[in-house]
């Protein structure tokens, strides 16, 4: 049962995923369809964690950090591109952090799934951070380009997907201890 769920969590984060990568199909992403991505996917992985063994409180804060970063685009949305980079960068590096740490509870094929996962969100969150300042000047001169606005969601999407590929991962090693 446990396996399964943790299979679920893992489709569904990733079908968020595929959701993210539809956001630049307008001129602009909203803040409440950023939050509402974040939000469902915290939700997810907070319960995901929730079935995890040796890594349950880390992966719960994950969960929970992640919801919190989501909660911040609903209730503050902001007209503006760079008010909504900030929290998405915060929310990748504590989250990278957090997975991190959990490294010391986990082993083999799920430790380098989590790695990969922490790996990943802390490389999206330094890639936004030295994009801040060449997007400053686009943004300047032309507006949030459609370029510059894909690349945001594909920030998210690559987070969820990786993070989808974890969970998979854990519930195959779940799979295997339960038989």
């Amino acid at each position: 049962m446990r396996a399964r769920a943790l299979r679920v969590a893992g489709i569904a984060i990733i079908l968020l995923g595929v959701g993210a990568l539809f956001l630049p199909a307008g001129k602009t992403i909203s803040s409440d369809m950023i939050g509402g991505l974040l939000i469902a996917s915290g939700a997810i992985e907070t319960v995901a964690g929730s079935l995890r063994r040796d890594s349950r409180p880390f992966a719960m804060a994950a969960g929970i950090v992640t919801a919190a970063a989501g909660l911040m685009f609903i209730i503050s949305p902001e007209a503006h591109f760079f008010p909504r980079v900030f929290p998405i960068v915060a929310w990748l590096i504590v989250r990278s952090l957090i997975l991190g740490v959990s490294l010391t509870r986990v082993d083999g094929s799920v430790r380098r799934w989590t790695a990969i996962s922490a790996g990943l969100d802390l490389m999206l969150g330094v890639l936004l951070i030295a994009g801040l300042s060449i997007a400053t000047i686009v943004i300047s001169v032309f507006g949030p380009t459609p370029e510059l606005i894909a690349a945001f969601a594909w920030v998210l999407a690559a987070s969820f997907v990786v993070n989808g590929l974890m969970l998979l991962e854990v519930s195959s090693c779940e799979r295997e201890l339960a038989a």
